[in-house]
């Protein structure tokens, strides 16, 4: 047997004694894919009087916690301990059935062998990828609809692991500082002093206290499995509070942190941030007000976009295709809100991204909508 998993499946047996107070064995390990920094197995119970899952997942983080920085191990044993203590159908996740601290592991219920939304969007059927986006969508406004007021919940649960409490994501902030000279550099764009003002308005509306709950923070389509109750999350390492709307501007630019994003229909953003928001308004009912939500939209719309820019820029990547059909969907959405000067501003970044790389750019959809 390979160590990590060797030394994973002997962490959660010990955890499971400790939780159960009976010793539990766990066979047949089976490694799990994954790009973060644990050892994700799955296991079956040899025999358990607890009325445990036949089979379940061991996440095992074998390095230590970092020094001045967040704890992936404790971010997702916190975000875990959150749902768990929910009801049944309020839980947007599987259900944390143990874990250890010192261990550095936790076990929790497996979902067993459902598909992620990426093989939705990478399959054949338009049909049931739609279905997946939505239900995509819905679950992640219940998760926010459910974890509205809970901060404090959760800032206590982390700091009973060690984890340092407060650390909000500097990037939009240095996207907003430095994307203009990029511009300017790489691609010979000005942004004017409008502009700018408005970047740095819209970042300092981010970081209002309303509207935060528990984030994901990873999107990515390969995290989310679709189950028959619905979407469900998988990965934690990075989830924290933070402003919702930061995820549901992800809707109208599906996938942007993931190394090959590709588009959706036309009208298919949109269902999504109806389905996101029917889920919300109950906690939020201000953003039934169209014009309350889209602003608020294009505000995050604005900051995603720029990282993104900033980051392939900055030397962080190469995604021409995706950076175009982005900035021209920013456009159309800030000219609908009659945000003129921002609405020029991507129109000038759009064409001159696709005059450097292009012509002609089109970012492809993905393959079940082809």
């Amino acid at each position: 047997m390979d160590p990590a998993v060797a030394a994973a499946v002997a962490a959660g047996e010990a955890v499971l004694e400790h939780r159960f107070g009976s010793a539990i064995a766990l066979v047949d390990p089976e490694a799990l894919p994954g790009s973060g920094p644990a050892t994700v197995v799955r296991a079956k119970i040899a025999s358990s009087p607890f009325g445990l899952p036949r089979t379940l997942v061991i996440k095992h983080y074998p390095e230590a916690k970092p020094e001045a920085a967040p704890d992936p191990f404790a971010q997702e044993a916190v975000s875990y301990q959150l749902f768990t203590a929910l009801p049944p159908e309020e839980r947007m996740c599987p259900e944390l059935l143990a874990h250890d601290g010192a261990r550095r592991v936790l076990v929790i219920d497996d979902l067993g062998a459902a598909p992620t939304l990426r093989d939705k969007l990478r399959g054949r059927d338009a049909r049931a990828a739609e279905r997946a986006l939505l239900s995509w969508a819905r679950s992640l406004g219940r998760m926010h609809a459910t974890t509205a007021g809970r901060e404090a919940d959760f800032d206590a649960l982390l700091r009973r692991l060690g984890g340092p409490v407060k650390h909000e994501d500097s990037t939009p902030g240095a996207a907003s500082a430095q994307l203009s000279a990029l511009l300017s550099e790489h691609l010979g764009v000005d942004t004017p002093e409008e502009v700018r003002e408005f970047a740095a308005a819209a970042l300092e509306r981010a970081r209002s206290l309303a509207y935060r709950a528990f984030s994901p923070v990873d999107l990515s389509p390969d995290n989310n499995l679709v189950t028959s109750g619905g979407v469900r999350f998988l990965d934690f390492e990075r989830g924290r509070v933070r402003n919702a709307l930061i995820d549901a501007a992800h809707l109208r630019v599906p996938f942007a942190t993931c190394p090959e994003p590709l588009a959706l229909p036309a009208g298919m953003s949109e269902a999504m941030v109806a389905a996101w928001r029917s889920e919300v308004i109950a906690v939020w009912p201000g953003l039934a007000d169209n014009d309350v939500l889209f602003a608020h939209l294009l505000d995050h719309q604005l900051l995603l976009v720029w990282v993104s820019t900033w980051t392939v820029l900055a030397g962080g990547g190469d995604k021409p295709a995706a950076l175009v059909t982005w900035w021209r969907n920013l456009a159309v959405d800030a000219e609908r809100l009659g945000r003129h000067e921002v609405a020029g501003h991507a129109t000038a970044v759009a064409a001159a991204l696709d005059a450097r790389h292009g012509p002609g750019l089109e970012l492809p959809l993905y393959p079940a909508f082809r």
